[in-house]
């Protein structure tokens, strides 16, 4: 076989991973990791079942796959963040919004996190890629917060992963519970109208937490 065709079946074998981890992430975030039928992803595809298998070896690690690739997606945007330039307080709000922005453009990223919660994180715990993808994210928000208090402008005393615990609270519950919420209150916490206002309002509430509430200079 010549370069040029092992190239070529190099990009087929790419582009048909790629199909593959895209439907599935649709199917499971639709059905849940139970209710998703592998069947259906294959007929969904230009493969086939043991294709499927080929690639993946399972239903478990092709969900893991999935949630690998999604988990990448966010932990790599928050990596490449360019916030050394900026000040602390402008740097974790700037980290903040690239959360939220994500959070609401990846809704299937959020179904994906709900369903392996259910399953009690059994497919993250037992990949060793996803425990190396976190860290370095933490690492950002850990650098930050070093800045803010050897400047003085952070006070309160909270670590990296809390901190990330609180970002990401607030921009999952809008995702996740944006029917609920709505049904119960009658807001839509995605609504185009609302949408700066939470993003700010996220920002706000953070730096003030971070701050003790004292006005920046």
């Amino acid at each position: 076989m010549t370069t040029a065709e092992n190239r070529s079946r190099t990009r087929d074998a790419t582009r048909t991973r790629t199909e593959i981890l895209d439907v599935a992430t649709s199917e499971f975030a639709r059905a849940g990791y139970t209710g998703a039928r592998v069947d259906e992803i294959a007929a969904r595809t230009r493969t086939t079942k043991r294709m499927i298998y080929y690639y993946f070896g399972s239903k478990e690690q092709l969900f893991t796959a999935v949630l690998e690739r999604a988990y990448a997606v966010i932990r790599g945007a928050e990596q490449d963040l360019d916030v050394e330039h900026l000040d602390p307080a402008a740097a974790i709000r700037r980290l903040a919004e690239l959360t939220f922005d994500h959070h609401e453009a990846h809704p299937d990223f959020i179904r994906l996190v709900s369903i392996e919660n259910i399953h009690d994180a059994e497919h993250i715990t037992a990949s060793e890629k996803l425990s190396r993808l976190n860290w370095p994210a933490i690492d950002v928000i850990a650098r930050i917060l070093a800045r803010g208090r050897e400047s003085g402008l952070f006070t309160a005393d909270v670590d990296a992963v809390n901190l990330h615990a609180m970002i990401s609270s607030f921009c999952f519950f809008r995702v996740a519970n944006r029917h609920t919420f709505a049904a119960l209150f009658g807001r839509d916490l995605l609504d185009p109208d609302e949408r700066e206002r939470y993003r700010t309002m996220l920002g706000d509430m953070v730096i003030g937490y971070l701050t003790g509430g004292r006005p920046l200079p």
